[in-house]
């Protein structure tokens, strides 16, 4: 057999012996803690499918030991020589461990638990060897027991001497069993339907939703495995395409019902600004480092320099060359902070993620008959019920790795998709239309398969109508960010800011939706900003406006947006950004340092472009060389920079000057003025 019995390397989730630290407490607040703690032991259930006899002899013997500690409650005085209670104090940390170790056999991963059999059973056996000791030198004397308890604890040593490490022969059957199916996997043989359905019920694997728990445990193991430990995470992720391959064939594609109990997915996190990338404002996945010394996502910023421009965007300063070099130490910080918030993250352009998994052919395989199972059912499916179960398990799978997305892709499952795009599926299964759309999305996250949608017939129609009409909010915000994901390639960027109906909706969507939606919908209005021959069409749209609209509730996105518009869109840019100055001066003041330097960069250009009667509205608002003075105090270095140039401007707008000020020197200019409204 190719993988071998000891492939899997021992557990390290759960804390080690030495990490369990003994109670300094009273003689008498110690027997009580003792006393508690084997009465918690007693009432755990002994583990049901693997490890039965262990857990129990364990369970049992903390129930005899109940009994001890609860006829040495009963004494009136009770004091300890020092020697019984250093026998109480270990004895206590040992039960703590038997506490620790079934409780968290009873909730791992029931295959990760079949791959440590021999490891497990030795811990029993540790534990009782430690009690077994411990109950030798018991001070039964010293403490005048009465002869019924002293019959019990010499039971209960006896018990432990006699225990020697034990590994069910059944257990241990069906752990090779399930390494013989890792094998025909890896082999691309499709595993015997009877034989998985064998073993998944031995396994307490009977329904969709143990199989959904399983899953969901193999990936915490995956998280809680050490850095380094690379072969562990891949056999992890070997066992989770098994299981995920086998509840769609056992058990049907399905979505998880509402009524079980699910574990409380964790909040949701707030990026830390260093971590998000300037342009894109999204986490960066693959940090680089241009020739100003600034940072942005690797995709960002590359799309930048291939779209003509030879500047730093956040600085403005002309790049010496465009060299990309990595950031790794930003990088690593990044993937801890990911692994930390347990949010899926893939280094990109690399077959290692982030959490140190490395892409393995029997994961791979396991992917690829998996899909292969859902395309099929899909194809062959005309009930809208029964669609709803398919795509939402392709969505669960898109959203896992780049090795799914394509295996998805390939196959041809995007014209299936784009059927369930249309108004009248989102009227009757909104659920259906949410499933298809996400699943899109998910897959547009890989490179290539942004063409592969872009190119299907009615993709981008579906897309586009499920964002102006979807059912749900969380349809049109994923639709947005499909388009958002999509105008990451230059040539689709273009092709998606000449329709109306693209602009029109992600307007609609920033205005009125809930606040992650028009996040969404602003993330793919600014990467339509980045493109000059667009920012006329979205100021037909709306877009300085809506700008204006949302700078209280989401200033960063809303200001960043503007000072692309400004920056791109000439004249009528300026004139449509009128408005929005006495806005920018208010956040100016009270933004955080990213919205500042933006808010102070747009005005700016605002400034310099607009003429007299632009500086002369910002001259208008009360304190504002004042707030300028103590940006250029406290401000980033970019905002200390923008607000000199704008306090230049205002003192030489009050000597009467028309000037047309840079960043670091004044150039006297004949007045330019342009039409403002009034």
């Amino acid at each position: 057999m190719a993988i071998s019995p000891e492939i899997f390397p021992p557990r390290k989730r759960r804390p080690s012996a030495g990490s369990f630290i003994s109670p300094k407490l009273s003689d008498k607040n110690l027997v009580q803690s003792l006393h508690l703690l084997s009465q918690e032991i007693s009432t755990l259930k002994p583990l049901q499918f693997l490890h039965k006899r262990n857990s129990l002899s364990l369970i049992r013997k903390s129930k005899l030991l109940q009994i001890l500690f609860e006829e040495l409650l009963r004494f009136p005085v009770l004091a300890l020589s020092p020697s019984a209670t250093l026998c109480f104090e270990e004895l206590h940390v040992v039960l703590q461990r038997v506490k620790t170790l079934v409780e968290d056999c009873s909730n791992c991963s029931k295959m990760w638990l079949l791959s440590q059999t021999q490891t497990v059973s030795n811990n029993f056996h540790e534990l009782t060897v430690e009690l077994s000791t411990l109950l030798d030198i018991f001070p039964m004397k010293e403490l005048d027991l009465n002869d019924d308890i002293e019959e019990l604890v010499v039971l209960i040593r006896k018990q432990c001497s006699n225990n020697k490490p034990y590994v069910d022969p059944r257990d241990d059957e069906v752990k090779r069993a399930v390494l013989g199916l890792l094998d025909s996997i890896k082999s691309e043989i499709v595993p015997e339907q009877s034989k998985l359905a064998e073993i998944f019920s031995k396994l307490g694997l009977r329904d969709a939703s143990s199989c959904r728990e399983e899953i969901e445990n193999l990936e915490e193991e995956v998280q809680s495995q050490n850095q380094s430990d690379e072969k562990s995470k891949s056999e992890a992720i070997s066992l989770i395409g098994l299981v995920r391959y086998a509840k769609c064939v056992l058990f049907g594609a399905s979505t998880p019902d509402p009524d079980t109990p699910r574990r409380k997915p964790p909040p949701e996190a707030v990026i830390p600004p260093d971590f998000r990338c300037p342009i894109s404002l999204d986490l960066m996945r693959d940090p680089v480092v241009v020739a100003t010394g600034q940072t942005y996502d690797r995709d960002s910023i590359k799309l930048w320099i291939d779209s003509g421009h030879a500047t730093c965007p956040k600085t403005g300063q002309t790049l010496a060359h465009t060299e990309l070099v990595p950031n790794l130490g930003l990088k690593n910080l990044i993937a801890m902070w990911c692994r930390e918030k347990k949010i899926p993250f893939e280094a990109k352009g690399s077959q290692v993620k982030v959490n140190g998994i490395r892409t393995n052919k029997t994961a791979l395989e396991a992917v690829r008959m998996t899909v292969s199972f859902l395309v099929n059912k899909l194809s062959a499916l005309e009930s809208m019920e029964a669609a709803t179960g398919v795509v939402y398990e392709l969505r669960v799978l898109a959203k896992t790795d780049h090795d799914s997305r394509s295996a998805i892709a390939e196959a041809e499952a995007i014209p299936l998709l784009v059927r369930y795009l249309a108004s009248d599926v989102g009227l009757k299964h909104s659920n259906l239309q949410v499933n298809a759309v996400t699943t899109l999305l998910n897959l547009s996250i890989l490179e290539e398969n942004k063409t592969r949608i872009m190119e299907t017939d009615g993709a981008l129609n579906g897309i586009i109508e499920v964002l102006r009409s979807g059912a749900t909010w969380e349809a049109r915000g994923n639709a947005a960010a499909t388009i958002f994901s999509l105008t990451g390639v230059h040539a689709h960027r273009k092709k998606l800011g000449r329709k109306a109906r693209v602009i029109k909706g992600l307007m609609e969507l920033a205005k009125e939706g809930p606040t992650s939606s028009r996040r969404d919908a602003l993330a793919a209005i600014l990467n339509l900003a980045g493109e000059r021959e667009i920012i006329g069409k979205l100021i037909e749209g709306g877009v300085v406006q809506m700008s204006i609209e949302l700078m209280d509730r989401l200033p960063e996105e809303a200001v960043t947006i503007l000072e692309s518009v400004v920056k791109r869109g000439g004249f009528i840019a300026i004139a449509a950004a009128y408005s929005a100055v006495k806005k920018l001066g208010m956040v100016l003041r009270d933004g955080s340092e990213r919205v500042q330097e933006s808010a102070a960069a747009t005005l700016v250009t605002i400034c310099r472009k607009g003429g007299l009667e632009l500086v002369t509205e910002l001259a208008s608002l009360p304190g504002i060389e004042r707030t300028i003075w103590e940006l250029m105090a406290t401000g980033t270095m970019r905002s200390r920079r923008k607000a000199s140039t704008l306090l230049r401007i205002l003192r030489r707008w009050s000597a009467g000057l028309d000037v047309d000020v840079m960043d670091g020197h004044t150039t006297t200019v004949t007045s330019s003025r342009i039409a403002v409204p009034s």
